[in-house]
């Protein structure tokens, strides 16, 4: 059972400003999850908050209910203070990007994850390793607060699942099943949802494949790396997940690892493993993320960083 739901609606009750944000960049999770966040609140208090992201949405998000309303961070007055700060989804302190600001000035932080943090940002956490998305942990809070549902929060929080799921390859346990059959049950619409997330931009399409096609091999085809430079990466929509998952559909490959020239001297890195935990490699590089699915962000030449990422699997 999760506890300390009541302090959590009393902190929104009292609050006379609210705002939530996940990771830069976010994903499907990050920004799904803040979104339905923002609609329970309204729904079931009355009071609207704000959601805030850094970075790019991915295109593939476009159609998803409530999109418009996530406020990019330079857009929001900079001396800005929220009674109530809600984080969802942002991993550790270094991913809030633009957002940090406007946390750091808040009265009262709750965060709701599942990531593996040392450094926790919040003042009241509602933080399980054990869920496959942030969105579960959303879900288990409407349903211990015994909060109101629509159907923009209930697609909103499927399309979380779905997406950080890997639609369904990376998942934990039976948990993220039974919390999916519920919202279908309650009348999510799979399908639909499927249908609506097929909106890729055809030059993101036309990058990811080229990337595929340059992929090198080591280890006896075990590990692949595939590399994004930075005139591509401006072309790039998203974190290069369809890159990631044709490599890894490839017979033999155990480890994936992608990398995004953002700027001059920094580099993304993204890791993928079917079998292995590679969230020690991610730490590493100063990163960090989930067993099989991690990543890292660093300050060094490309063709530096991918020697480094080559030699940090030498003995897996």
């Amino acid at each position: 059972m999760i506890e300390n739901v009541d302090v959590f609606i009393e902190k929104i009750k009292s609050a006379k400003t609210i705002a939530i944000s996940g990771h830069k960049n976010p994903d499907g999770d990050a920004i799904c999850s803040a979104l339905a966040l923002m609609k329970i609140i309204e729904l079931n208090f009355g009071k609207k908050p704000v959601v805030i992201h850094d970075g790019n949405i991915p295109r593939d998000f476009d159609r998803v209910p409530l999109r418009k309303q996530a406020v990019y961070w330079e857009q929001i007055p900079e001396n800005s203070k929220y009674d109530l700060y809600i984080l969802v989804d942002y991993g550790t302190r270094s991913h809030l990007g633009g957002a940090e600001k406007f946390v750091n000035n808040s009265d009262f932080v709750v965060e709701i994850d599942h990531h593996i943090n040392d450094d926790l940002v919040g003042n009241l956490c509602f933080d399980n390793p054990s869920k496959a998305a942030a969105a579960q942990i959303v879900y288990d809070i409407v349903r211990a607060g015994n909060l109101e549902m629509d159907s923009d929060i209930k697609d909103l929080l499927m399309i979380a699942i779905i997406t950080d799921t890997g639609h369904f390859k990376f998942v934990k346990n039976s948990d993220v099943f039974i919390d999916s059959a519920q919202l279908v049950d309650s009348g999510v619409n799979v399908s639909r949802l499927m249908n609506l997330l097929n909106n890729k931009d055809k030059k993101t399409v036309l990058v990811e494949s080229a990337t595929v096609s340059k992929a090198e091999f080591f280890m006896k085809n075990r590990l692949v790396v595939a590399g994004i430079r930075k005139p591509d990466y401006k072309r790039l929509d998203g974190r290069g997940e369809l890159v990631l998952s044709l490599l890894a559909q490839i017979h033999g490959v155990e480890f994936v690892v992608l990398l995004k020239e953002h700027q001059d001297n920094q580099i993304g890195i993204s890791i993928r493993s079917k079998t292995v935990p590679i969230n020690q490699v991610a730490e590493s590089f100063g990163g960090g993320g989930h067993l099989y699915a991690a990543g890292a962000v660093i300050e060094d030449t490309f063709d530096n960083v991918y020697g480094k990422v080559v030699e940090a699997f030498k003995d897996m």
